[in-house]
């Protein structure tokens, strides 16, 4: 019983550093944001779409995340699954990928 107990403490263990190490590689390739949009501007926007929360969803649910992206605007920007489910900093990158494509336009009260 105690060697088991053992492995699973030990795999435990392990999965946890590796769900680290993929949070921290993440955080790392969204951690520059494209064509020179700041986070000030994205955070303005966030704020004004979702109260920047990046888990928040529209009451009709066809609007997703911090920045209210529908399933199409995101997989055109290269997001995958859900707006709301993915990190905020993913959000943040997403949301600059499309600004710096469309300029505030997508957001037409809160660009």
């Amino acid at each position: 019983m105690r060697f088991h107990k053992t492995i699973r403490t030990t795999v435990a263990g392990i999965e946890a550093a590796h769900r680290a190490k993929l949070r921290s590689e993440r955080r790392e390739l969204y951690a520059s944001l494209p064509g020179g949009v700041s986070q000030a501007t994205l955070d303005a926007i966030g704020a004004c779409e979702s109260g920047g929360d990046p888990t928040a969803v529209s009451s009709d649910g066809a609007y997703r995340g911090k920045y209210q992206f529908d399933y199409g605007t995101w997989a055109s920007m290269g997001g995958s699954g859900d707006p709301a489910a993915a990190s905020e900093s993913e959000q943040d990158y997403r949301a600059a990928l499309l600004y710096a494509a469309s300029g505030s336009s997508p957001w037409p009260v809160c660009g």
